[in-house]
């Protein structure tokens, strides 16, 4: 974002996170009086619930205690995780959210919304993206309308022409209800935890960590490495073997599943759970095959 707007991402101060991937409020602190410090006037604050890869949902009521008190922009990214505010099982995930100034969610992703759907929510209600956006073109928008010209909604974003995002997530909410879209999010994450239960039963399958979200983070260790020490060395093998099976799977045809590496930790897979057609069967296929491919390694 800050290199799209022409801020220049040499202006932007990361902030350290803990080993969950989750930001740590009083680094946060830290890194606001350094860039005050250096002369830099800082103004905006990208809190995140549901990261890519480990599911991570940032500390967003601690983050924004911060936020307050040094009169930042609070915004939170929540295009993947934003979803589990639908569920009353697990909405507490995003506690805190109702404190942020801007909220971006994706509901395509764990709701299954026609791609593309996204929301820009913000709390401000003096129609501050009109007074951002709006270019006033006459001969677009005309003011004397015989309809409300709040309708135009195309005045209040930078694309002027866009489709009907917010048309998909109607309808589709229209078509399951809320129930029906809570019940997606349970499922997802009901399954999440049976196929962490699985991972912690076979040999040869490890977690990298007990996982917050939809996102299970894993490595496949072919039974070569099983009674090896656990050292540099191991690593360096395990750090192979994703990359052996990924290609295996493809060209077998047989299912598509990420892997990358994190920070220290070498090449591990990145199921995530969304579909309310996958079934516990699925799961236990992908473990089959994972081993099926990987046992000779």
């Amino acid at each position: 974002a800050a290199a799209f707007l022409g801020i220049g991402t040499q202006n932007v101060y990361s902030v350290k996170a803990d080993d969950r991937g989750k930001m740590i409020p009083e680094e946060l602190e830290k890194e606001i009086q350094r860039a005050k410090q250096e002369g830099a006037v800082p103004f905006l604050v990208c809190a995140t619930a549901g990261t890519t890869v480990l599911g991570a949902f940032d500390p967003l009521d601690k983050l924004a205690d911060i936020c307050e008190c040094h009169g930042l922009w609070f915004h939170v990214d929540a295009s993947w995780g934003g979803a589990a505010l639908l569920s009353r099982k697990h909405s507490k995930l995003l506690h805190g959210i109702h404190r942020a100034d801007s909220v971006a969610w994706n509901p395509h992703k764990m709701l299954m919304a026609g791609i593309q759907c996204c929301a820009l929510l913000v709390k401000d209600n003096t129609d501050l993206l009109k007074r951002c956006h709006s270019a006033k073109a006459t001969y677009l928008f005309q003011q004397d309308k015989f309809y409300d010209v709040r309708c135009d909604t195309g005045d209040k974003s930078i694309q002027c022409s866009r489709r009907a995002d917010a048309f998909k997530f109607w309808l589709m909410w229209k078509a399951v209800g809320t129930r029906g879209l809570e019940e997606r999010v349970n499922r997802a994450l009901a399954l999440s935890r049976y196929l962490v239960d699985e991972i912690k039963k076979r040999e040869g399958f490890q977690l990298l960590m007990e996982p917050e979200y939809a996102n299970i983070c894993f490595w496949y260790i072919p039974p070569s490495l099983r009674n090896m020490e656990q050292d540099q060395e191991f690593w360096q093998k395990c750090h192979q073997v994703a990359p052996i099976i990924k290609e295996r799977m493809m060209k077998k045809g047989s299912m598509m599943l990420g892997y990358q590496p994190h920070r220290d930790k070498v090449n591990f897979f990145r199921q995530i759970v969304i579909s309310p057609q996958v079934s516990r069967e699925d799961m236990d296929f992908l473990l089959d095959e994972i081993d099926l491919l990987g046992k000779d390694l």
